[in-house]
């Protein structure tokens, strides 16, 4: 058998990663935080566990760069959802709706990710998915009319974090149609732009539990499939029989 070729052991690589990131931000989600283990997280991505050393620091910086991915797709459908606009007020809209969305759809998720860039030992970890969010929020800051926009954009990271915070608080949560009409006030913009919490969300539905649109894993995930050490990956991570011993 010959060996295989650089790129394609490359493209098994991104796979690899991509099957961790989905796996990370799905146990998180349903688990938290420290009831979930690299260990559970290889397993449910169909990877060797050495691998996710390979690629994230540790399980923190895994966890983040994951929230980041799905935060960042999150927000590039919303602003990108038909029908397409260029027009700033609307775009804003629809990135604090996105951002306040997954507060109230993925609290757990989200609730470990605030903790997490609280903690003194880890922070907030710059990676590829943080930046792409950035650039995304960069690019909202100056289609609304920023002079400024190495100022206005931390003030609107600022903000939105801390609404995400003010919803996610144990025992003394923010409603986020509350959060949202202060945000809405502030960048003064219409209430009926964005995803107005009484309207419909697109799609008609308002969390979606298939994130793997946000993951591209690519379409030759299936069983028999290996990965780059060899071992047989799964598609379902719930069918362990599919995965090599």
């Amino acid at each position: 058998m010959s060996p295989r070729s650089a790129s394609v052991n490359e493209e098994l690589r991104r796979r690899s990663k991509e099957r961790l990131l989905q796996a990370a931000v799905e146990l998180v989600g349903e688990r938290g935080y420290d009831a979930t283990t690299l260990g559970d997280i290889a397993d449910r991505a169909g990877s060797a566990r050495g691998l996710v050393s390979y690629y994230f620091p540790g399980k923190r910086q895994l966890v983040q760069s994951a929230v980041h991915r799905l935060m960042h797709r999150t927000l590039e459908e919303a602003l990108e959802r038909e029908p397409r606009t260029a027009e700033g007020r609307e775009r804003l809209a629809r990135a604090i709706d996105a951002i306040l969305g997954l507060a109230r759809d993925r609290p757990v998720l989200m609730r470990q990710h605030m903790a997490g860039l609280l903690q003194a030992e880890v922070g907030f970890v710059p990676c590829p998915e943080q930046r792409r969010l950035a650039e995304l929020l960069r690019d909202t800051v100056a289609r609304h009319g920023s002079r400024d926009v190495e100022r206005d954009y931390p003030m609107l990271r600022a903000q939105l974090m801390g609404a995400v915070f003010a919803a996610l608080v144990p025992g003394v949560p923010m409603p986020v149609p509350e959060l949202r009409a202060e945000l809405f006030e502030r960048y003064r913009l219409d209430w009926k732009l964005g995803v107005p919490p009484d309207a419909e969300a697109p799609g008609g539905t308002t969390c979606d539990p298939d994130l793997s649109r946000f993951f591209a894993t690519g379409v030759s995930d299936r069983p028999g499939r290996t990965d780059e050490t060899g071992r047989t990956v799964r598609t379902d991570p719930t069918d362990r029989t599919a995965q090599s011993k």
